[in-house]
This record gives structure tokens, C-alpha cells and sequence, in this order.
């Protein structure tokens, strides 16, 4: 098979017209896989269960009774669990570790006949903007393996830019999908916090994590938004409502949209990822829409009240990690004590050992209100004044990242350069509003991809997609 898919429909077509067979497809995934190993996107292929999987599909296709999926070869991040399958959140604290139940999300691709194809890698406890954090090596960028994919979803990004499978899931705390999918060429979407859940994804900061896909297309993503959204009675933080509809129509109204001077102005900001910018503001404005730069001046401000909450978040989240009932423990433990700081100095890498830490500090007694009181009262501002945007405007505009994908390295050595990675992906998080990050340009001096990101008002991610997809015709 020469063709690369980009789509279900490319391949349900080829599947209809007898030009392929699901066995075939699922061997050139895996074939796919084999020769790009060395970028370490997978910590686990499930290669017999992908091809029992296509067998089964396969004749459920030509029986006529096949799901909305068949056909979708996908993969998991590690921290999404599938039952009877390890899932170790690229994390030396979870060896071992096998899931005994599947989240929500790998049920309903399951039910509509997805097959997941394996697990993917990332930064641990999805804490990182390069990749660089997991505890099983980085992940290289397919376009130039000097590069990073981005984090913290880089393996399941590259799985789909290297063509090791048609789409992915990942998770995004605060750019967790869509820097690595602007990084890949790709589109990757944070939904609107509370129309995905969270039972089954191993939680780094809860009240900012969602999951969310990876595609070469619009209309896959449409697809598997449609079908991973909607209730669920597990997570009590969701939205109780049915999935989102995603028809996808480019013929759309003119949109009132916004795009953000402070980004603009960014004195980090690559001057090419600003002339593109500029050229889409005139695209939109061609089309129709009516395209208007406003002031944000918190922009400053919300990376480090995101890092204080999701910190904060954190330590509480990872105290379950204990060396006592399941995964890694210490083979120096002597007693309960011993155990417990062995275990989790010895299971945990050194990026999460220092949000952990930071996030106790954070909420200490004596330090509570002047840092983690203080940050939720800026959340607020920050959410408050991104939905006042919306009383004027359908849309906000920014580049999704300021650089494209930099060195391996380039940046490991300095923390805060690392987080100011995720400086215009961290509003949508804070506000809890949908994000989609998509394929725009080209960079001209090194030919990496150049994403751009628009943000709606909740529930709006159907109006993104149409968007994005009008841009690109």
C-alpha cells in the first residue's frame, strides 16, 4: 500500500470498493510501526489483538453491521487505561501496573469498532512541553529527529504524522495535545472541559485535564468528538448533557472574530509564525469575516497562575502513588515510612518530583493564601474576561505556539523556558473553553509546520472545525 489515508471516509471507500481489506490495513500499521521505532512514539504495540480485532471487523463490514469506526485504526496515551493492558503514564512509579477496567472513551471507540493499535508515549503524568520527561526516552519529531514532537501528548502525535496509525488520543492540562499537534502538522482539539470524561485517564491536574484527539482531517475529528463526548455517570465534573453534534458545513455565516495584539506582540514570538498570522487575518477577512485585534493583558499573568493550580492539583492527585498497593516499590523499603520516600524518589523522574513539591509549598499553611487562594481569584479574572470576549466576538485567534518545534535539549536544562512553551494554550484551559489547534503554514527557514489556534465558547467545537476546514479549502 503506497497511499497514505488521511481519513475513515478515504479508507472506508477503499474498504467498499474491495481495493483493501481491514487485515491489510492493520498490517501496513504495523509495518509502519517497525520501520519508525527508533522515534519511540509506542511503549506498546498490541499487534495480535489488532489483528484479531480486524478479522472480526472486517466481516462485520461486509455484513453491513459495522460501527461508525470500523475501519479507524487508533492509539492511546499512556495515561488513558484499557483493561487487562498496562498503562504506566510513561512513569516508573506505575511498573508493573495493568489496568482492570477500560475508561469511558476507549469504551465507546470499542463499541463503535475502533482498533486501538497500542499505547502511546509522553511526558510523565503528562507533565511536559517536549516529550523529553518520560521515564522511556524522548519522542522524536518524524519532519526532523533533532526536533521534539512537543508535549506532554508527543507520542501519540507522532504516531499519526509518521503514519503509525489514522488518528490518536491524547490529553491536554494546558497544551498538552495542541502544541504537539501544531509541532506535527496536525489538528488536535481540547474540548470544552466537562463534554469529555475523565474516568479512566490518570489525572494530573483534574479541574484542567480533558481528552482529545489527534487527526490528519477535520472530519475525523468531527467524527470521534461525536462519538467520545456526552454524560457519564463515572465523572461528576461533566456537563450532563448528550454528546456534541459535529455536522461539518464550511458554508458558514461571516464570524465576528478576535485575535489577540498581545500574542501578536509577543517579543518571543517567531517573526514568520507572525507574518503567517497576519496573512490568515486576511484570508478570514476575504472570506467574509469580520477579524479585530483586542487587548488581553493577562497574558503574563496566566502561565504562572496555571502552573500554581495544576501544581497544586498534582500533589494532591499523585499522593496515591504510595510503593504500597500496586506499581513500582523500592527495593531498599525497611518499613512504612521508608516505603513511602523511597518508592516515590526512586518511581518518580525529576520534573515530576519538582511540580510535586512546588504544588505542596503552594498549598502549605503558610503559603496558601498568598499563592494558591490568590491564583484561583486570577483563574476567575482570566475565565471572566475570556467569556466577556465572547458577548462581541464568535471566535479568538493566536498562534498556537510561539516557536516552532525546537531541539531536543534546547530547552531541558530551563524550567520556566519550558512552561512559557504552553504561553498561548493555557487561556483555554484556565477559561474551560474548546480549542483546536490546526495545520496552517510552513515555516520558511526550516520547513517545519506552523499551527494556529482558535478558541469558542463552550460547546462551539463544531463551529472550529468548520472554520478551520474553510481556511484550509
Amino acid at each position: 500500500m503506497e497511499k497514505r489515508f488521511s481519513s475513515l471516509t478515504q479508507i472506508r471507500q477503499q474498504l467498499s470498493e474491495a481495493k483493501l481489506t481491514l487485515p491489510e490495513l492493520v498490517d501496513y500499521y504495523l509495518s509502519r510501526i517497525e520501520v519508525y521505532r527508533h522515534l519511540n512514539a509506542f511503549l506498546e504495540v498490541f499487534e495480535q489483538e489488532a489483528r484479531e480485532a480486524a478479522a472480526v471487523i472486517g466481516k462485520k463490514i461486509s455484513e453491513g453491521r459495522a460501527g461508525k469506526l470500523a475501519g479507524m485504526v487508533i492509539a492511546i496515551k499512556d495515561n488513558i487505561v484499557y483493561k487487562g493492558h498496562a498503562s504506566t503514564a510513561s512513569s516508573k512509579i506505575l511498573q508493573g501496573f495493568e489496568s482492570l477496567f477500560s475508561a469511558t472513551v476507549v469504551e465507546r471507540l470499542l463499541a463503535e469498532d475502533v482498533i486501538i493499535i497500542g499505547r502511546t508515549n509522553c511526558d510523565e503524568f503528562a507533565m511536559g512541553a517536549s516529550n523529553e520527561n518520560s521515564a522511556y526516552g524522548p519522542v522524536l519529531n518524524a519532519l526532523d529527529e533533532s526536533r521534539v514532537p512537543g508535549g506532554s501528548s508527543g507520542g501519540s502525535a507522532v504516531a499519526v504524522q509518521a503514519d503509525m496509525c489514522l488518528a490518536a488520543l491524547g490529553s491536554d492540562t494546558g497544551g498538552s495535545i495542541r502544541q504537539p499537534a501544531a509541532f506535527t502538522g496536525l489538528y488536535g482539539m481540547y474540548p470544552t472541559y466537562g463534554v469529555v470524561s475523565r474516568w479512566g485517564l490518570i489525572a494530573f491536574a483534574s479541574s484542567f485535564d480533558q481528552i482529545g484527539p489527534f487527526t490528519s482531517s477535520v472530519s475525523d475529528m468531527a467524527l470521534l468528538l461525536s462519538i467520545i463526548t456526552g454524560a457519564d455517570e463515572h465523572d461528576a465534573t461533566m456537563y450532563q448533557r448528550p454528546a456534541l453534534q459535529m455536522e461539518i458545513n464550511t458554508e458558514q455565516k461571516p464570524l465576528r472574530i478576535a485575535y489577540i495584539k498581545d500574542c501578536l506582540e509577543h517579543e518571543g514570538l517567531d517573526p514568520q509564525i507572525r507574518s503567517a498570522t497576519e496573512t490568515l487575518i486576511s484570508k478570514l477577512e476575504q472570506k467574509g469575516h469580520e477579524v479585530k485585534g483586542i487587548g488581553f493583558p493577562y497574558l503574563d499573568n496566566m502561565v504562572p497562575c496555571y502552573q500554581v493550580l495544576t501544581t497544586a492539583e498534582a500533589s494532591s492527585n499523585l499522593s496515591r502513588f504510595s510503593g504500597l498497593t500496586y506499581g513500582y516499590r523500592s527495593a531498599a523499603a525497611t518499613d512504612l515510612e521508608s516505603t513511602f520516600k523511597k518508592s516515590r524518589t526512586e518511581g518518580f523522574g525529576t520534573e515530576v518530583k519538582r511540580r510535586i513539591m512546588l504544588g505542596t509549598f503552594v498549598l502549605s499553611s503558610d503559603y496558601y493564601d498568598a499563592y494558591y487562594t490568590k491564583a484561583q481569584k486570577i483563574r476567575q479574572l482570566i475565565r471572566s474576561k475570556t467569556l466577556d470576549i465572547f458577548k462581541d466576538f464568535d471566535v479568538i485567534l493566536t498562534p498556537t505556539t510561539s516557536t516552532p518545534a525546537f531541539k531536543i535539549g534546547e530547552k531541558s536544562s530551563n524550567p520556566v523556558a519550558m512552561y512559557l512553551a504552553d504561553l498561548f494554550t493555557v487561556q483555554a484551559n484556565l477559561a474551560g473553553i474548546p480549542a483546536l489547534s490546526f495545520p496552517y503554514a510552513t515555516h520558511p527557514e526550516n520547513g517545519l509546520p506552523i499551527g494556529m489556534q482558535l478558541m469558542g465558547n463552550s460547546f462551539s467545537e463544531a463551529m472550529l472545525l468548520n472554520l478551520a476546514q474553510s481556511i484550509a479549502e
